[in-house]
């Protein structure tokens, strides 16, 4: 079966406009079939936002699996300083951020990449919305690739429905990075986060 986190899409394409306000800030978007969440921001994205929004205040940070675009463009436009790196393995994906970043006059590196196989950066924060269809095998070789490209003292923050598995995660982060921490639940959706030390 052919799913969002998948290297070839080759459903018909259906593209629609996506808005939403963050802080203020507006954001407007074009999706495709084949993406994550095509019809709307998700709600876990933007619980995700709103920690990403909190606690980044370094300079460099990383969107994993970034469909679309929406969460890697918002971190731009709220702190247009920093350096957004954005990669999903979904080609499709892939060129609808890119488009996006255009639409929204944004610069981000946005990388075709299956994990972090094409980055050689690490990052101040990583954030990740996991694509919880391919499979926790799949999700936990992202974490331990996450680690490796985490700066020292950078943070890695995860949302995950309680019910997709959020307490192995939980487990899963603890035993990769040495801590991991549920810093909100809402909606079925907890917020984790690690820090490399």
């Amino acid at each position: 079966m052919s799913h969002y986190y998948s290297e070839n899409q080759d459903v018909p394409h259906s593209r629609k406009e996506v808005s939403f306000r963050f802080l203020d800030i507006h954001i407007n978007l074009i999706t495709d079939s084949g993406v994550f969440s095509k019809d709307h921001l998700d709600p876990g994205s933007e619980l995700l936002l709103q920690h990403i929004s909190q606690q980044f205040n370094k300079q460099t940070f990383c969107d994993a699996g970034c469909g679309y675009g929406a969460i890697g463009i918002t971190v731009k436009k709220i702190f247009p300083e920093c350096s957004v790196t954005m990669f999903d393995i979904n080609q499709r994906a892939v060129e609808t951020a890119i488009e996006n970043c255009k639409s929204n006059n944004v610069q981000c590196d946005v990388i075709h990449s299956d994990g972090f196989d094409k980055i050689n950066d690490s990052f101040d924060m990583i954030a990740i919305n996991p694509p919880i269809r391919a499979g926790k095998s799949v999700i936990y070789r992202l974490f331990e690739e996450i680690e490796k490209h985490t700066n020292k003292e950078g943070i890695l923050l995860v949302v995950i429905r309680k019910q997709h598995g959020a307490q192995s995660a939980k487990s899963k982060l603890t035993e990769i990075f040495g801590n991991c921490e549920m810093i909100d639940r809402s909606m079925g959706y907890w917020i984790l986060k690690s820090i490399k030390h």
